[in-house]
């Protein structure tokens, strides 16, 4: 051939492995759906407890009192994240009744009384509403992609006999 391209494939390797896929649709997928899981409870702890950002990379609003964000109830909302994973789906997400005020935000306003009352840095404090701004903390990441991309395609390979 004078000009042009010249593609070679070799195929020898493909004819067993897509031989061995036809059976992935019976795989228990439940595992890999386990370990998405606990990566997403890791990342999602880990905003709580030191990254102080949302999934996309936005830095939290600071909180009025000045201490780590998130931390002053982080108890009860560290002890609520959770996941829940089937053979289809995983879910990822925090119980504690005011999870999502934090991940949403939310307004707050006086019902039976003129104001509301609170301290805030040693300060008594009345307001009629307050906003609590939106941290989102649930979510997934750029980097809990490609680490959900490298556990899928481990996954695969290990069924497929080719992974380490």
């Amino acid at each position: 051939m004078a000009a042009g391209v010249l593609i070679e494939v070799d195929i020898t390797d493909l004819t067993s492995a897509l031989a061995r896929l036809g059976g992935l649709d019976n795989v228990d997928t439940e595992p890999l759906m386990s370990d998405i899981g606990a990566r997403l409870e890791f990342s999602t702890r880990e905003r709580i407890l030191s990254t102080k950002t949302a999934p996309d990379g936005t830095p939290w609003a600071p909180n009025l009192a000045g201490t780590s964000t998130l931390m002053q109830s982080g108890q009860h909302l560290l002890g609520s994240i959770a996941w829940t994973a089937s053979a289809t789906e995983t879910e990822v997400g925090a119980s504690w009744e005011f999870a999502h005020v934090h991940q949403n935000g939310a307004v707050i306003n006086a019902k039976n009384a003129k104001f509301l009352s609170f301290v805030v840095g040693g300060r008594h404090v009345s307001k009629k509403s307050v906003t609590i701004p939106a941290r989102p903390f649930v979510g997934i990441s750029a980097e809990d992609e490609a680490k959900i991309d490298r556990l899928a395609i481990k996954f695969v390979e290990g069924k497929l006999g080719g992974g380490q």
